[in-house]
């Protein structure tokens, strides 16, 4: 079928922009690494007009960011491309992205800005998501950043295949560019109806290289599909089970790989003896370069194959537990060093009437997934097929490459529908242990993971503390802000008040944790709101102000002003004397230029220390709003989310030995817990599209402690706040 390819190139802008979110968030969790660097491959234009077949081809120059470049780096960037469209003779859009779908809805709205850009139906637009081989590359899916950085491009890329289809469609009808009226797809004549052309007869059996610089995007004003409610595309394949994720997929000849795994973190293997799982009927039994596995046609025979090798393994006693954790951070943290500052310090101490000082802590956190990771590769020769449930194929196509020692280019990474991601999926050791068992045994091998295995490998939020010292002058203003983030990292720590004299100071260590961690949904600005907010709430009532009045007081952001407004409009104000048991909660952050705000009501059981969540109001502002529906859906289900990690997610753990291990000792939010949640949207069109999923589960917790403390008059310093820990406050 002869097609129109419109590819669109931004040279390096688009991997700069991700460089650049890169730099801001995750180099708190993981070392820099060459994986997150895109191949130096040059790639000319008469090169790729050459490979590239029939079609209408679109080159774009880079766009003016202000990004840091990867050369500034030292490292080089590909001239290759960061988004294409294919316009079919059947006139269906595909757009070939590399973000992943997994739960937050970019598959809508991504193909609701190309069909609003293109003219086109949304259910002619197709997406083609996370294949190394027809998608461009890129870093990952993290950080609500999927529609932020890849919309402005995405929009310019359809509003210049709309000019240049038009064109086209000009020269076709003979009919002057102002005589002609754009339809889904279709081009006719605005005095004769029936001189008309579809996209697809426009392109048929051509390639065309043309090139229209400085198209304008439509304004807002015109949107017919971009900012409307819209169901999502994928709901009705997720609802009926046709949506296929990587345990679903079966390939011919498949064995199940069941690998020999530790009983604690940092254990070593003494000896093992595999004889018994040899003798399993069908079973093959792997012991090579320290990789211990069984595989088999059937899952359960693998699973009963590996329970019949015999290990022993010597653990080293365990140097810190959930207990002891906090004093152990303090203690193992380095030395200060200043994020950022402004004003004195001194200065601003002098002025306060009050200082008050307050310490918090979060505890380890899993993400949890629906769905727990896998990986179904088959290795032929000095090539590789991998499916795989990751947030970043290209980091799994570069850890492939670097396992069998053969170029990126002959590894083939795609990603199905993946279920829950929150920072945790990857690349890991799991991936290297499938293409190996897969080259050893000549077979396409699926390695999933258990739900035990899921928590045991499971890259957890780091366990965190943060000090914070503040003053207060007459006049209720806060006058200092010092704040100390040990294992935190930086994210959402700025202070988003108007204060005059403030530091934050950072501390880290390595090697601390005695597991592995990394980015949690959020990463770093759960804890630090949470901390910050809540400190806030403290200096509210020293000042003997409410927490809504107190926070205005001290504002001088017109967006944090107006949301906060917004939720309160919506929430009510009820600041006043509350009910004993009852009690009302605020907290509010800026989340990387998205603004939110979130208020509680809760119940406590002052007998138990139960908390039931009465209500939850969330307010935010993203800037333009592509899916008011999607946009609504995600800040539903961050908040029910953040409940889960404020009030009872904990890893229980000694040492490296995990003792969570499933569900039934690691409580999540349920139905019965959820609240009735109501979401405004502070729509901002003058804004590009901001991050939508993450911003208010960095919120929930802080509320929550707030509200807690209005019930019963006592504060909560950790996370999560269990009802041993609410009595223990209201006892102390």
């Amino acid at each position: 079928m002869l097609e129109i390819e419109l590819r669109v190139t931004y040279l390096s802008s688009i991997k700069q922009l991700l460089w650049k979110a890169i730099d801001m968030s995750e180099e708190q969790y993981f070392p820099k690494s060459d994986h997150l660097v895109p191949p130096a491959r040059q790639l000319s234009r008469r090169d790729f007009l050459k490979i590239s077949g029939c079609g209408v081809f679109i080159f774009l120059t880079p766009g003016a960011f202000g990004a840091l470049t990867l050369q500034q780096r030292g490292r080089s960037y590909p001239t290759d491309f960061n988004a294409y469209l294919k316009i079919g003779e059947d006139g269906r859009v595909a757009l070939y992205c590399s973000k992943i779908e997994m739960g937050q809805g970019i598959i809508t709205s991504m193909a609701q800005m190309l069909a609003e850009e293109l003219d086109v139906s949304l259910d002619s637009i197709d997406m083609v998501m996370g294949d190394t081989r027809l998608c461009p590359w890129d870093s990952g899916t993290t950080g609500s950043r999927s529609t932020k950085f890849y919309g402005p491009p995405l929009r310019r890329a359809g509003a210049e295949a709309r000019a240049i289809l038009l064109q086209l469609a000009s020269e076709y009808l003979d009919t002057a560019p102002g005589d002609l009226l754009l339809r889904n797809g279709v081009v006719s004549d605005k005095r004769n109806a029936a001189n008309k052309v579809s996209y697809a007869e426009l392109v048929k059996g051509k390639q065309i290289d043309r090139q229209i610089n400085g198209v304008p995007i439509k304004p807002i004003s015109e949107h017919t599909v971009s900012g409307k409610p819209t169901l999502r595309t994928d709901a009705r394949l997720k609802v009926t089970g046709e949506a296929k994720f990587t345990a679903d997929m079966v390939l011919p000849g498949m064995l199940h790989a069941k690998v020999l795994r530790p009983p604690s973190h940092g254990a070593t293997l003494e000896s093992v003896d595999t004889s018994v799982a040899k003798q399993v009927p069908g079973a093959h039994v792997v012991q090579e370069d320290g990789l211990i596995a069984v595989l088999h046609e059937r899952t359960e025979l693998a699973e009963h194959a590996l329970a019949q090798v015999s290990a022993r393994w010597n653990e080293a006693d365990p140097q810190v537990d959930n207990q002891s954790l906090f004093e152990y951070l303090k203690n193992a943290a380095s030395d200060v060093r200043v994020h950022i500052e402004k004003g004195s310090l001194p200065d601003g101490q002098a002025a306060a009437k009050q200082l008050l000082e307050s310490e918090f802590y979060n505890h380890y956190v899993a993400h949890a997934p629906s769905e727990p990771f896998a990986v179904l590769a088959h290795v032929e020769a000095d090539r590789a097929t991998v499916y795989a449930s990751t947030q970043a194929p290209f980091r799994v196509q570069a850890t492939v490459a670097d396992t069998l020692e053969i170029p990126e280019e002959h590894v083939h990474v795609m990603t199905p529908f993946v279920g829950g991601g929150f920072g945790g999926k990857k690349s890991g050791q799991q991936i290297s242990e499938a293409v190996k068992l897969s080259r050893i045994t000549g077979r396409p091998v699926k390695l999933a993971w258990t739900r035990k295995e899921e928590f045991f490998y499971d890259a957890f939020r780091p366990a965190a503390v943060v000090q914070l010292k503040s003053g207060l002058d007459a006049e209720g203003r806060i006058s200092s802000w010092e704040c100390d983030l040990l294992f935190t990292g930086t994210r959402s720590s700025e202070p988003i008040y108007n204060i005059p004299n403030f530091r934050v100071n950072t501390r880290s260590g390595s090697r601390v944790h005695p597991f592995r961690t990394g980015a949690w949904r959020g990463p770093g600005s759960n804890t630090n709101v949470f901390a910050m907010e809540s400190h806030t709430d403290i200096l509210a009532r020293a000042a003997g102000m409410d927490p809504l009045s107190f926070r205005l007081h001290n504002l001088s952001d017109s967006r944090m002003i107006q949301v906060l407004q917004a939720a309160a409009d919506t929430f009510g104000n009820r600041f006043k004397k509350s009910p004993g048991g009852m009690g009302y909660g605020i907290s509010c952050t800026n989340y990387l230029n998205t603004y939110v705000a979130t208020m509680a009501h809760v119940s406590v059981n002052k007998s138990t220390g139960e908390v039931k969540v009465e209500r939850v109001v969330c307010a935010q502002d993203m800037g333009e709003i592509i899916n008011p529906q999607g946009g609504k859906l995600q800040i539903e289900g961050g908040i029910t989310m953040g409940l889960s990690a404020a009030l009872y997610e904990e890893v229980e753990f000694s040492g490296g030995k995990i003792r969570t291990e499933n569900y039934d000792s690691y409580q999540i939010t349920r139905f019965s817990d959820a609240p009735p949640i109501d979401v405004v949207l502070v729509d901002n069109p003058e804004i590009p599209p901001q991050g939508c999923g993450e911003p208010a589960i960095t919120t929930i917790g802080a509320a929550l402690a707030n509200a807690i403390y209005d019930a019963v008059g006592a504060r909560v310093y950790t996370l999560p706040m269990t009802p041993e820990r609410i009595l223990a406050a209201m006892d102390s």
